[in-house]
Order: C-alpha cells, then sequence, then structure tokens
C-alpha cells in the first residue's frame, strides 16, 4: 500500500483510469488514455478485477484458483505496464480488486481523489457497447465523481492520435 502511495506521489497532472478487460476495445481505451496523458502530463492508471469464483465446494480448490486468477492478472498488468511505460515515459499506477467489476469501479473512483478522468472504449459489435458502459448509463450515471470519455472501440492509432 505504502509503495503505490509513494508511486502517485512522484507522478502529478491528471489521471486517466483504463479498466483492464481481455477485449480489442480496452486496448483502444488503453491508448487513447496514453496519449491523452503524454499530450497532458498527466499519467495512467489501471484497474484490474478479479469477479469472484463460482467453485465454492472445496475452499482449498477455490483458493488455488483465486491464487491463479491473481497470478493472471498481475502477468497482464506487467504487460500493460510495460506498453504504457512505452507511449507515456511513465510507470502507471496499478489497482488489483476483488469483485464485481462495476462496483469496483466505483469504489476506486471513491478512494483514489488522484483520478480526475475514466476512459472506456465501446464495443462496435451488434452485442452492444459493452457491459461496463451500459452499467454507467443505467445505474452508475450519478455515482461517479469524474468525467467519463467514451471512445469508438475500433479507432486507429492515427485516429487516436489526431483526438487528443
Amino acid at each position: 500500500m505504502s509503495q503505490r502511495k509513494d508511486s502517485e506521489k512522484k507522478l502529478s497532472g491528471r489521471c486517466f483510469l483504463v479498466v483492464v478487460d481481455p477485449t480489442e476495445e480496452m486496448r483502444t481505451a488503453l491508448r487513447f488514455a496514453c496519449y491523452r496523458a503524454r499530450n497532458a502530463g498527466g499519467y495512467v492508471s489501471l484497474l484490474y478485477v478479479l469477479e469472484p469464483a463460482d467453485f465454492q465446494h472445496w475452499m482449498t480448490v477455490g483458493e488455488l484458483m483465486r491464487d491463479e486468477a491473481r497470478a493472471e492478472a498481475e502477468k497482464h498488468l506487467q504487460q500493460l505496464s510495460e506498453k504504457v511505460h512505452e507511449l507515456t515515459g511513465k510507470v502507471p499506477v496499478l489497482y488489483v480488486r476483488e469483485g464485481s467489476r462495476s462496483e469496483e469501479l466505483v469504489k476506486i473512483i471513491e478512494e483514489e481523489p488522484s483520478i480526475s478522468i475514466l476512459v472506456l472504449a465501446a464495443s462496435s459489435g451488434p452485442e452492444g457497447p459493452g457491459p461496463i458502459i451500459s452499467n454507467l448509463v443505467n445505474k452508475m450515471a450519478g455515482k461517479i465523481r469524474i468525467p467519463i470519455t467514451i471512445v469508438p472501440g475500433d479507432l486507429t492509432n492515427e485516429q487516436l492520435r489526431s483526438l487528443t
């Protein structure tokens, strides 16, 4: 905990939060946040939420599944951190939470005053913009204290750079 606080003290400017998930849209949101952070003198934070495992029959199996999921999250965050550093010149602040993605998103925004902008990318597929965006629009719009930037998930690097 103190290591995160120490790293945040060294960072200044606007903090662009990106919620990590396995979608291609997330990568678009990440690139947009990186370009905006670099141009605005800010930095990027990444939130990875571990969804609770449904397997409760044997406690040790559930714990093993949880440990494996956390290790996978840390590996994924390390890869994304390298990309953020490459694009911004700064190491991102990392958050790993366990619970419902939407609920943990609201909690982290409430708990961390340094977070100033949430960046999401909308899916362009027939299934809709994505569960977080749908939930934000329908249920959580009044619960978020910061602006939300939603970018189209299929923007190219060139389009992203021209927008930032």
